[in-house]
């Protein structure tokens, strides 16, 4: 036992404990909980559906120390507080430590705190509380409702697909999503269209595009090369007079402070993180990170929120710091407040640094590359968010030559605003950023300009995008499906299930999602409905605000739900691949060896398992690509995580291996050949030799580092 205290403070990760006890001093002592507790366990349902939908909880395997030593801990404390996250979850495992520790009730009580600084963890004792019940509630809902639709789901794919499957409540909503749009690209017809573009000159150059006809025409496209060559001779035999010029200022607003949605779509965008590695970073930032003689901080609000409230000090700090170092003229008179969705609970605020006057550049050297990066993103949307709007001088011009109207647009940055801090990413303003800056010559209408050239491009419509995780992010978003908290473990199960793959940033589903995802839509169609699984999270907002009982909203649900289980029992399709018989005998047992269908793709096994649990990968080499080491084939592979990468085939006696695509080009310095690979930069795909440009390279890095240590 350490040395005398009075109070116990139990949070959820170890990583606050230190800092908390800076704050606290020696009258406390904080421990960890290590997340949950209890949960309900893995071998059984365990909600009997039969007795008002009751859970029967249990200590998770492997915290049983944990358990033992937080009571004797509690049992030596004057006053338990319970500090756990301030959210639904945090909720809950506040409750469940009350149940674990057998804590009576005036022995507890609850603290919360949005942000991990003195004055926000002092703050929280003076309002320290009861336990919210609803909020408990809330979660217990949510957890037996995903235990239900899972654990009564996934046997049935198990028998009728493939063993090792699993459905969920948002999990295969978020897949059906995926799907369906996959469905719209494989059906989408491309259909032809021209821009027809003249280049005119007037004291200065600029660029018109054919827009309509004088006669306007709705939904006016040039269909093909022919009405392309009619416009183009049109404009080239007739003058090209202004007949309208429109110039008005335009005002770009700053966006709305970081929710966790729009955090990770900005760090997708911007920082090429996935939404795990997003909220990992900030999970770091948000717990504290050691800057140097200042001790461990914590440097941003609380990351699972959907909430842009500011607090007022925060918004007088920020205010102050812009008009120190921008001045007043980037400052607007109010602060700038910001509309929340409907459904957004405004328990926490938005997420944000916890001091404005903490910049970037201060605390860089304290932080990994990766926490920099996020930092950085998240102060400047912060800081941005209450400055002026960006101003722009925008002209429209439109010209008339023959029967056609053609238009040029330019824009101009009159005042800076925010965008002298922060600039978003989405594709609106990559649109906008095309046209800024372009200067147009100073017209008026009757004006004749003098044609330099015009010309026809042929183009063809395109089906919508694949999903990035940024973008399924902002869908589940806007559709209300699931919560901040979600995101990032839905979007992870999807692909550690092989229902998705990631190509670039793509989101493709697989055979097996799209089978898993067809056999749901049939016969649970309401678990992948958008509109149905958005009202479950409305029921679960109103059982949290006390207006609706959490078993009540379980009976509706199941009732239905347990129907469909019968019937789908019966009439589920058996769409399990059967095994496929191969020339080759197990070297182990002797008997043949068949080819199976695993989470990542066909394997070879042994036809005795489980007496024999013998396994082969089956190679797919690459047609006329030889490692550049021993001369074999290569092999596309797949890592533990199912990342694809390319290696030599005759490991392990050769231990070649790359992540980048091989391509069936050499390199004419060495031989070796040329891989795929997207520049950072630019964004575009380059080629490089496997050897000369990336082999090298990686050997002049480390060359540098060891360098660099050896002069330490």
């Amino acid at each position: 036992m350490a040395a005398k205290f009075k109070y116990l403070v139990i949070v959820e990760s170890p990583a606050k404990s230190k800092t908390l006890e800076k704050y606290l001093g020696k009258d406390y002592k904080v421990l960890a909980s290590m997340g949950h507790l209890r949960d309900l366990p893995k071998s059984r349902i365990a909600i009997d559906v039969e007795n008002n939908f009751e859970p029967s909880y249990c200590i998770i395997k492997g915290k049983n120390k944990i358990v033992k030593e937080l009571k004797t801990y509690a049992a030596k404390a004057e006053k338990v507080f319970l500090a756990p996250d301030p959210d639904r979850e945090g909720e809950a495992i506040a409750w469940h430590l009350v149940q674990a520790l057998d804590l009576p009730a005036d022995k507890f009580e609850r603290i919360e705190f949005n942000e991990i600084t003195k004055n926000a963890v002092l703050g929280s004792f003076d309002r320290a509380r009861g336990i919210d019940l609803n909020r408990v509630n809330a979660q217990q809902a949510r957890r037996c409702l995903d235990r239900l639709v899972g654990y009564k789901i996934s046997p049935l794919l198990w028998k009728r697909v493939r063993r090792g499957l699993s459905a969920g409540r948002v999990q295969s909503a978020a897949m059906h999503l995926i799907c369906e749009r996959e469905t719209v690209i494989q059906q989408f017809k491309p259909q032809e269209y021209w821009n027809i573009d003249a280049q005119y000159l007037k004291g200065t150059r600029f660029t018109a595009r054919v827009f309509n006809k004088v006669d306007k025409v709705a939904d006016f496209i040039v269909p093909d090369a022919a009405t392309a060559e009619l416009i183009q001779s049109a404009v080239r035999e007739n003058p090209s007079t202004v007949v309208n010029v429109n110039r008005r200022e335009r005002r770009r607003n700053p966006y709305a402070p970081f929710i966790t949605s729009t955090l990770q779509q900005d760090a997708a965008k911007k920082l090429g993180f996935n939404t795990r590695r997003t909220m990992m970073i900030a999970q770091q930032l948000y717990e504290g990170v050691e800057l140097g003689a200042e001790g461990q901080v914590g440097l941003i609000t609380y990351m699972r929120t959907d909430s842009t409230r500011i607090a007022e000090q925060a918004l007088t700090e920020s205010r102050g710091y812009i008009r120190d170092n921008f001045g007043a003229g980037f400052l607007p008179e109010a602060p700038n407040v910001y509309k929340q969705s409907k459904s957004a609970q405004d328990a926490h605020e938005s997420i944000r640094p916890t001091s404005a006057l903490r910049e970037p550049q201060i605390v860089e050297q304290y932080l990994t590359a990766d926490q920099q990066k996020l930092y950085t993103l998240i102060w400047r949307r912060f800081v941005a968010c209450q400055m002026l709007p960006a101003v722009y001088d925008q002209t429209t011009i439109e010209i008339q030559a023959g029967d056609y109207l053609l238009k040029a647009t330019g824009s101009i940055i009159k005042e800076t605003g925010f965008l002298k801090v922060y600039e978003e990413a989405t594709e609106e303003d990559a649109a906008n950023k095309d046209a800024e800056n372009v200067r147009l010559p100073e017209l008026q209408s009757g004006d004749v300009l003098e044609l330099l050239a015009v010309a026809g491009q042929q183009c063809f419509t395109q089906p919508p995008a694949r999903y990035s995780e940024a973008s399924l992010v902002k869908a589940l978003e806007e559709l209300g499906i699931g919560r901040p908290s979600t995101y990032a473990p839905i979007i992870s199960t999807l692909q550690f299930r092989n229902y998705v793959q990631k190509q670039g940033r793509a989101l493709v589903p697989t055979e097996l999602g799209v089978i898993v995802d067809r056999q749901i839509q049939k016969h649970f169609p309401k678990i992948v409905d958008s509109g149905f699984t958005a009202g479950m999270e409305l029921n679960l907002d109103e059982v949290e605000e006390g207006k609706q009982n959490w078993r009540e909203m379980l009976g509706v649900f199941y009732t239905p739900f347990a129907r469909e289980l019968v019937d789908a029992e019966e009439k589920m399709e058996d769409m399990r691949v059967k095994d496929r018989p191969t020339d080759e005998v197990c070297d182990k047992c002797g008997k043949p060896m068949v080819i199976k269908s695993g989470r990542f793709g066909d394997f070879m096994a042994c036809s005795g398992f489980p007496e024999c649990k013998n396994t082969k990968s089956i190679l797919k080499t690459l047609e006329d690509i030889v490692c550049p080491l021993c001369g074999a084939p290569v092999a596309e592979r797949r890592s533990k995580k199912g990342r694809i990468f390319y290696g030599c085939s005759a490991y392990p006696e050769c231990s070649f291996a790359a992540w980048d695509k091989p391509l069936k080009e050499f390199c004419p310095t060495c031989g070796a050949f040329m891989v795929e690979r997207k520049d950072k930069a630019s964004g575009e795909k380059i080629k490089l030799c496997i050897m000369c440009d990336i082999k090298n390279k990686e050997t002049e890095k480390s060359g540098e580092n060891n360098a660099e240590n050896s002069d330490q």
